[in-house]
């Protein structure tokens, strides 16, 4: 570090605020918040960082600049406008390109409402905005079967609709208006409706169900049921919409709900809007990870980027860790209950949301794909490099007899059938596991080094700590002990098991990682136990022909080419036979199959 460098951090002051980090062209490489400010700053100096971009982020800092605010709050919203107006290298950055859609309530007499996607500062109400066009469609259909609303741009003044300017249009003819164009609606009636409308958007039902089931009952008694049956219809789709949308207890009113999960390169954040019971907005973003954030870190990002972005002033938000807010908000992160569920069902929309991306990166960008696995497995198996190749080993012997053994091959995490290998087990006698173990794994990489083949990053051996002891003898015998990681995997509860230590490692169940090494075991199970099965057969085969008297390996050989199984040497005529094998042999063979054939003919 310059002495420049150190001057900076030793002056900056212990309070909280925004630092930002210029490299040698004077350009804003990094902007950060701390609560305390010289803390935060001197530990990216004085701290070893594991990640690589840290450690380059660090060396290309040439100035440092700082703006003291007033609480955490401040520097949380500080930092988030400075690196949407920068975009700096080495930040995280939320990108939204989108124009997102509206519902718009106009600032006039006898308001329309309509979908918009521009928000104009002119008194309008703006609700919104809202993540599909989809909902905003249902929820305007919704407000027009209820509600009989104008849907022309007329200015509707006292004076104009007085001086007779303007006439009915098809719509008041239709039902759809009720003509306050020439009055015949008067406006407390149409704000009414406005204010009904209003608290749908919001989620809040109540009102509009109460009048309209009152409305019902009336017209019922005053006998006009063709009415009574208009009304009944329009609360149907209320009710039927408000089933739809109330998802949990409608006393959890006006709360932002926030989740995230991740991976080793991105974070997928879902935000929730809650009001009565109701989800009334729903986003989830992909965020890709520039310094190895942590989840804290990404979901404080998220939260103040999203409540700016829409407009939220909701005075709760839910999370299921905790975070850095400040007092502006009231953070509370549910244990059980509804408040719980709602947060488990943010997280579920964030993991389906992951899926969907994992699916279409698969087929747009293969890439990309195989380097998020492997990224992920590195860090799931505690490895130092990825394993871009992996090769696991698998005994096979059914009671003892014809032991072999399998070396199936895996290259970015796909199989590499060409590079499967067989093994005859050689110098252990009966069946011996661990024996076995240590002869194919030391006969693999003497003959990949002799021939000066790649070695794989990671070795998996199907079995406990005995077939990997067996294993790690093998590569000490070879020098590769420390040059190649080398792992086993248990059957029975997928323990995984390292090298001088006793305690497995257990991955979560639903991972990528185990589904990959799961693969990688059973697929050396396959190929051996196929290969088992072959020799067993033509073992049992061989010996079988090998009982007949006087006839040697060769003899054998040309029968099974002939004939391809023992059976039809024992079905064959002996004219077939002599053709085959010749006059002498093909008696003697058929002689052991047919004896009483044989006497016969002696007599």
């Amino acid at each position: 570090m310059s002495a420049s460098l150190e001057l900076q951090i030793q002056t900056l002051p212990n309070t909280p605020g925004v630092y930002q980090y210029f490299d040698k062209n004077d350009v804003i490489i990094y902007v950060g918040k701390a609560k305390n400010l010289k803390k935060r700053v001197a530990s990216y100096f004085t701290k070893k960082h594991e990640n690589g971009k840290t450690r380059v982020l660090v060396k290309n800092i040439v100035r440092i600049k700082h703006i003291v605010v007033n609480t955490e709050t401040d520097a949380l919203l500080l930092e988030n406008n400075l690196i949407k107006k920068y975009k700096p290298k080495y930040n995280v950055l939320l990108k939204d390109d989108k124009s997102y859609p509206w519902l718009c309530i106009k600032k006039e007499r006898f308001p329309r409402i309509f979908l918009t996607r521009r928000v104009i500062k002119d008194g309008s109400e703006y609700f919104g905005p809202y993540t599909s066009v989809k909902t905003v469609r249902i929820l305007l259909d919704l407000i027009k079967e209820l509600y009989p609303l104008r849907t022309c741009n007329y200015d509707l003044s006292a004076q104009k609709i007085n001086e007779g300017k303007y006439k009915v249009c098809l719509e008041y003819h239709l039902g759809n208006c009720l003509g306050p164009c020439e009055g015949l609606e008067t406006q407390t009636h149409y704000e009414n409706s406005i204010k009904e409308i209003r608290n749908i958007i919001k989620g809040n039902f109540k009102e509009s169900l109460d009048k309209f089931k009152k409305m019902m009952l009336d017209f019922s008694e005053n006998m006009e049921f063709e009415k009574a049956q208009k009304i009944k219809e329009k609360l149907d789709r209320l009710n039927n919409y408000q089933a739809k949308s109330t998802i949990i207890n409608p006393s959890i009113n006006n709360v932002d709900v926030f989740s995230i999960i991740s991976d080793e390169t991105h974070g997928y954040a879902n935000f929730l809007k809650i009001s009565n019971g109701s989800i009334i907005q729903s986003h989830t973003t992909e965020i890709k990870k520039k310094l190895d954030e942590t989840d804290k870190e990404l979901l404080e990002l998220f939260i103040v980027e999203i409540r700016q972005r829409f407009n939220s002033q909701s005075p709760e938000i839910y999370v299921p860790f905790k975070v850095g807010l400040g007092e502006v908000v009231k953070v509370t992160i549910p244990k059980l209950g509804d408040k719980k569920r709602i947060v488990d069902l943010s997280e579920r929309n964030a993991k389906y949301y992951r899926m969907e991306q994992f699916k279409q990166i698969k087929i747009v960008d293969p890439d990309r794909h195989t380097k998020r696995i492997m990224a992920q497995m590195k860090k799931d198996l505690r490895l130092s490099v990825e394993p871009r190749h992996i090769e696991c080993f698998d005994n096979s012997n059914i009671q003892g007899t014809n032991p072999v053994a399998a070396c199936v091959v895996f290259k970015d995490g796909k199989p590499s059938k060409k590079d499967y290998r067989h093994y005859n087990i050689k110098t252990v006698v009966g069946p011996d596991d661990f024996g076995s173990m240590e002869e194919v794994v030391y006969r693999r990489y003497k003959r990949l080094l002799a021939e000066d083949e790649p070695l794989p990053q990671l070795i998996i051996v199907d079995g406990g700590k005995g077939q990997l002891s067996s294993g790690l003898k093998a590569l000490e015998r070879l020098g590769l002990r420390g040059k190649i990681a080398i792992i086993g995997i248990a059957k029975r509860l997928e323990e995984i098991y390292y090298p001088g230590d006793p305690i497995p490692l257990y991955l979560d169940k639903k991972s990528e990682t185990l589904k990959i090494t799961q693969y990688l075991r059973n697929e050396a199970h396959r190929f051996g136990i196929t290969f088992h099965r072959n020799k067993r057969s033509k073992s049992a085969i061989q010996s079988e022909l090998e009982q007949i008297p006087d006839v040697g390996t060769q003899t054998i050989t040309t029968l099974l080419r002939t004939f391809k199984s023992a059976k039809r040497v024992k079905e064959a005529s002996l004219e077939d036979l002599k053709k085959s094998i010749g006059h002498a042999r093909a008696m003697k063979v058929y002689a052991f199959y047919h004896p009483q054939k044989e006497k016969e003919n002696e007599k």
